[in-house]
This record gives C-alpha cells, sequence and structure tokens, in this order.
C-alpha cells in the first residue's frame, strides 16, 4: 500500500548559455535523480515524474560514472538500469497535467540538479504553481544541487529576474524578485567554486551566473559548505536543500523523514 505520491519535477534543457555567445550541453544529473528517488519509492511511496514538456530529462554526460557512487560499479549499474528502464523514469507527464490532475494528491515534490533547471524550471509558469501549493500547505519541497535554482520560479516574475541576472543587473533583479514566497528562508545551492570547477573542466566555458549570487539576489539566506564537493543539506521549513552531487543521499534521508512526518 502505497503511503503517497512525491512528484519529481525534472527539466528539459539539454544546453546552456554560456559567456560570450553559444551554448554548451548540459542535462541532469543521474545520481541527483536516481538515489533520491529510489530512496522515496523503497520508503513506500508512490514516485511521478514531470517535466514542462512530459518527455524525459537528458542525461548529463558528466554524470555518467561510477565515480558519483563512490566508485561502486553495481550502484552504478543499478542506477543507469533505473534511468534507463524503470516506469518510473520513463512514464513521463507534462507540469500541466499534473495540475490539473490535482496537487493535493502529492505529499511531496523533489527537483534534481545538473545545470539543466538553470535553463527552464527557474522561470517555467507550471513550476511556480506548483511551488505555490506546496508552500502553502507546507509539504516537503526538496531540491539538490542546481535543482534549488528552481524556487526562483515561484517569482510573480521569474522571466524578468533571470533576465536581469543574466544582463548583470542585480538591481533590477531585486526589483522582479520582491514577494518571493522565499524571501529569508536558509537554503543552499551548488557553490561558486563548485561551478568555476564544472565550468574550467566539464563545460569549457562560463554561464552567466553562478547560483548562490542569483538566490541571496533574490532574497534568500544562502549557506554554503566551504568545503567544495562535501555534503551539505539545509532544511529550513518545508524546504530541503541539497548543495551538490556527494549530498544525494543525505537529501534522500531528509526528504524521507520529513515526508514521513507529515504523512503520519
Amino acid at each position: 500500500m502505497s503511503k503517497g505520491k512525491v512528484l519529481i519535477v525534472g527539466s528539459n534543457a539539454n544546453k546552456v548559455e554560456i559567456q560570450g555567445g553559444g551554448w554548451g550541453a548540459t542535462g541532469q544529473y543521474l545520481n541527483e535523480t536516481v538515489v533520491p528517488a529510489m530512496a522515496v519509492i523503497e520508503a513506500g511511496y508512490e514516485v511521478v515524474l514531470a517535466t514542462p514538456d512530459g518527455t524525459k530529462m537528458t542525461l548529463d554526460a558528466a554524470s555518467d560514472a561510477a565515480a558519483h557512487f563512490g566508485g561502486d560499479e553495481a550502484a552504478y549499474k543499478r542506477a543507469r538500469q533505473f534511468w534507463d528502464s524503470d516506469p518510473v523514469m520513463n512514464n513521463v507527464r507534462t507540469l500541466q497535467s499534473v495540475i490539473d490532475e490535482g496537487l493535493d494528491r502529492y505529499a511531496g515534490v523533489f527537483i534534481p540538479g545538473g545545470q539543466a533547471p538553470v535553463v527552464d524550471l527557474m522561470q517555467n509558469a507550471e513550476l511556480r504553481t506548483i511551488l505555490q501549493h506546496f508552500h502553502e500547505k507546507a509539504k516537503p519541497t526538496a531540491m539538490l544541487c542546481h535543482g534549488p535554482i528552481s524556487v526562483a520560479a515561484a517569482m510573480p516574475h521569474a522571466r524578468e529576474f533571470r533576465a536581469a541576472l543574466i544582463a548583470g543587473d542585480p538591481e533590477k533583479a531585486k526589483e522582479w524578485a520582491r514577494g518571493w514566497q522565499y524571501a529569508g528562508y536558509k537554503m543552499t545551492v551548488f557553490s561558486a567554486t563548485e561551478e568555476k570547477y564544472v565550468e574550467d573542466n566539464i563545460l569549457k566555458a562560463k554561464i552567466y551566473f553562478d547560483m548562490p549570487y542569483a538566490l541571496r539576489t533574490a532574497g534568500g539566506e544562502v549557506i554554503i559548505n566551504p568545503k567544495d564537493f562535501a555534503p551539505h543539506v539545509v532544511e529550513d521549513r518545508e524546504l530541503i536543500t541539497g548543495q551538490n552531487p556527494a549530498s544525494d543521499h543525505p537529501i534522500a534521508e531528509k526528504l524521507v523523514a520529513a515526508l514521513n512526518r507529515t504523512t503520519a
């Protein structure tokens, strides 16, 4: 018997804008998606995956390695099989269809990382509706790595906020962020120094803004672990955020505990 439904919101972006013009390849991280999803299922919940256009997310090639599973080849293969073949990962809904069906039936929501959410989710109008519901109902709302940038979608003017960040205009961005439901929340996100490592070694280019800067500009109280790529999770009210790929198991534990408290 299912203890309830948990919504996973994925991105449809497979490229991200880079400074100087052009695009860099991106997607969503394997371990960041699969580890929390499998933990939630193991805890007795049903998982529903939805994306803006109802198609499956692109796997970020940088995440497709056993290194993100502590070098455990068996764990990596289980994760890859879940991503490739499990119905949860392949019966993808649109965000709008989930809203139309009714958000009351969901006990919690989770958004994984990879740079993809920086492109579409942080300015998605359907996600705004979803985040407003989970905020008003105080239901567990978990996001990992770059996933926490998705909280910007809850702004009435998320698109304008993102455009101001890209234009390098923080004062205008602050204006567009007024009325944000997460202002004053403690949260974490992929750090600027972690981002620099990805830019230098994987993307080979710079994106337009780093995640802590964006969330602080919006009014969030961003708490970063100064040790790069070490596990770090922050929980404040309904919002549970993890800093980086190494936070996959810790955020899964926090999310399951929050779900159990609210559904008991």
